[in-house]
């Protein structure tokens, strides 16, 4: 029997496999990857696919699943830690992007409800992308990671309101005022049945389920919550990716919304692939190649105006310059939710055909770009920075008390105010040492500051911001943000200023070590192996590995640039041996009860190495811990022993530590068929 839509499948993910496979080896995102095999395997392509029909409804339930999840991973507390550049930063550039947009489209002769649409369209910018290669560049936290993370959750939302939009600009009924009645009357009512939902009914139902543990049943309760919600939602003439969304929402109130994302995530991954692949087969090859130039020009202009307009807001917001830069170029592209956007348009008439072409080869001109982009965007903000710019435009516009000449002498710089700044500085403010902050978060400096903490607002790649910091007279500098780029920047400065400073440079990576020490670094420390250092150490102190044994290896380690790590000819073998030789060891707690027989006797006295083979290691006494114990020391009741030795001996002195009602105890205990149990450890 013949399954021509299964003949599509199969086809279809054969060659995502080998197009993914290429695009790895390139570097280029997996977005990218699938909308290429779309152009591969469609109609306007080598025409592989015939069942266009069924791979469309795939690609619905695609939108459906990744609306979903989105809704389900929407965090009220992770929106109040970004909140400015989420509600300000987003804000200001969808708006300035739109109206932009909307008046260039009028410029063209577009109808108002058109370029309104087509501004929605620009206004958006890839979530899936960036966030991908800002993670692979380990950025995330670093400052334009987070504004830009901030600006693309904003996005996330705002696309729901531009579906609901959508219709009415279509002018899908002659009355404006009572469709916009009726629209605002649906979203009141979607909003209680969220909060209503959100609130009592799903939790309830899936404790019920969950209670079950069942994991098909809690999966399949999910799936039907999401379709549910996303039907009813179609039914009173919202979209299906509405629903999903607020499907996803009323979730993510519960306490089972991880596990309701883990479960769905396989499944948006594979139907998000249709989703692309379908994206990628609507793609008129034959109309790009008649006009290439013109889609190239707009391509270009779109990417040129999207990083204007959140360049000028990253401004607005405070940051440097540089920063500035590196959030315009991230979010330059046409994102994968205006593809979202762009199927309500042509189904309610706003794109024509050779518009909808043209946005298709844009968009994905746009998002081929972006990791090519973003790769050199240090690059060209170091190259801009360098130009005669005013100088309040390169250090940023804030209004907080701007970095002073410090008269500090002999003292430490700390750059980069997050875990590892805040630790450092908490540590020379216990130990009394002076020092400086430089960070570029302005929101942390005036809150900082408003605590009393010597903290200042700068960039530290612009040299007139560490001379302030009198890094001529400065005896250490730690560097401790997330910028990569930015570090190495910073590091070849620093050490031109003064040869002499020294200077620990954290970092994430293991092949980050080499160019910063080539730069001058004379400590660098990274994340990625400090926390097997920290691991392994611990692990050797549960085997008894001498203290003055475990500081060498760990010196050595961190001597030849944590190379143990990464060759196994390293490892010392007598570390293995010594395990196995203490694999039987253990160290107990017992403490002098009322009536034993060892209460006013000296440690000699009892002699328990001679007779049971342990030791005492330590005491503890009235909250005072006795170390080392000398034989003419007295033991008093209720008196707390460390002792070590094999658990075996520990078990067959246990008697001696009980008073005589404990002992009868046990010996009933044993009389009775029962084992003998240690006394509690504490």
């Amino acid at each position: 029997m013949d399954i021509p839509v299964l003949n599509d499948i199969v086809i279809i993910f054969g060659l995502a496999i080998a197009v993914l496979f290429l695009c790895h080896r390139l570097r280029v995102p997996a977005v990218v990857g699938f909308i290429l095999t779309g152009i591969f395997v469609g109609p306007y392509g080598l025409g592989l696919v015939k069942a266009v029909h069924e791979v469309e409804i795939f690609a619905e339930v695609g939108v459906v699943l990744l609306l979903f999840t989105i809704g389900i991973e929407f965090s009220l507390e992770r929106l109040l830690q970004i909140k400015k550049s989420v509600l300000v930063g987003g804000s200001l550039q969808v708006l300035l992007t739109f109206l932009a947009t909307l008046f260039i489209a009028r410029q063209f002769g577009q109808s108002f409800g058109e370029a309104v649409f087509i501004g929605f369209l620009v206004a958006l910018s890839s979530t899936a992308i960036v966030l991908k290669l800002i993670q692979e560049r380990a950025e995330v936290d670093s400052p334009h990671g987070r504004t830009t993370l901030g600006i693309l959750i904003f996005q996330d939302i705002i696309i729901v309101p531009m579906i609901l939009v959508t219709p009415l600009l279509a002018g899908a009924t002659g009355n404006v005022w009572e469709t916009l009645f009726f629209l605002l009357a649906k979203g009141i009512g979607i909003i209680l049945l969220v909060m209503v939902s959100a609130r009592w009914i799903v939790p309830q139902v899936l404790y019920q389920i969950a209670r079950t543990r069942n994991q098909e049943l809690f999966l399949l309760s999910v799936i039907v919550i999401c379709l549910g919600v996303a039907w009813l939602t179609s039914r009173v003439g919202l979209s299906l990716a509405l629903g999903a969304f607020l499907a996803g929402l009323i979730i993510s109130e519960s306490e089972y919304s991880h596990q309701a994302l883990g479960n769905i995530l396989p499944f948006r991954d594979v139907f998000t692939t249709f989703f692309f692949v379908s994206i990628g087969m609507m793609l008129d090859i034959g109309f790009f190649f008649q006009q290439p130039g013109s889609i190239l020009l707009i391509a270009l202009s779109v990417l040129v105006l999207k990083a204007i307009v959140a360049i000028f807001v990253t401004i607005l917001l405070g940051f440097p310059l540089r920063t500035a830069i590196l959030v315009g170029l991230a979010l330059s592209q046409i994102g994968e939710f205006s593809f979202i956007l762009s199927r309500t348009g042509l189904e309610y008439g706003l794109l024509a055909g050779d518009i909808y072409q043209m946005f298709l080869a844009v968009s994905i001109l746009s998002m081929a770009a972006t990791p090519f982009i973003i790769t050199l965007a240090p690059r060209l903000a170091d190259i801009i920075i360098r130009l005669p710019l005013p100088k309040r435009l390169i250090s940023g516009f804030y209004p907080v008390s701007e970095i002073e000449v410090v008269d500090k002498k002999d003292h430490l710089i700390i750059i980069g105010f997050g875990v590892n700044g805040r630790n450092v500085a908490r540590a020379a403010r216990v130990a009394g040492i002076p020092y400086v902050i430089i960070e570029m978060n302005p929101e942390t400096v005036r809150s900082e500051q408003a605590k009393g903490e010597t903290i200042y607002y700068g960039d530290a790649t612009q040299e007139a911001v560490l001379q302030h910091t009198n890094i001529k007279e400065a005896r250490i500098v730690v560097i401790a943000i997330n910028d990569p780029t930015a570090t190495r920047r910073i590091v070849e400065i620093i050490r031109r200023l003064n040869p002499k400073v020294y200077l620990i440079v954290r970092t994430r990576y293991l092949q980050e070590m080499k160019p910063l020490y080539e730069l001058g670094a004379d400590e660098v420390i990274p994340e990625e192996f400090e926390t097997s250092v920290e691991i392994f150490t611990r692990v050797l102190r549960k085997y008894f590995i001498p203290r003055d044994e475990i500081e060498r290896l760990v010196n050595e380690v961190r001597a030849d640039g944590y190379e143990m790590f990464r060759s196994l000819s390293n490892t010392s073998p007598s570390l293995f041996d010594l395990k196995l030789q203490l694999h039987d060891v253990d160290v107990s707690t017992f403490r002098i009860l009322p009536g034993s027989p060892l209460i006013g006797k000296t440690l000699a006295e009892i002699d328990l190495r001679r007779r049971y083979g342990i030791s005492v290691v330590a005491i503890l006494r009235d909250s005072q811990v006795l170390s080392n114990p000398g034989a003419d020391m007295l033991l008093q009741c209720n008196d707390v022993l460390f002792v070590l030795g094999s658990s075996e001996k520990i078990a067959e002195a246990i008697n001696i530590f009980s008073g005589p009602d404990k002992r009868k105890e046990r010996k009933k205990g044993v009389g009775e068929g029962g084992t003998s149990k240690k006394l509690e450890a504490l």
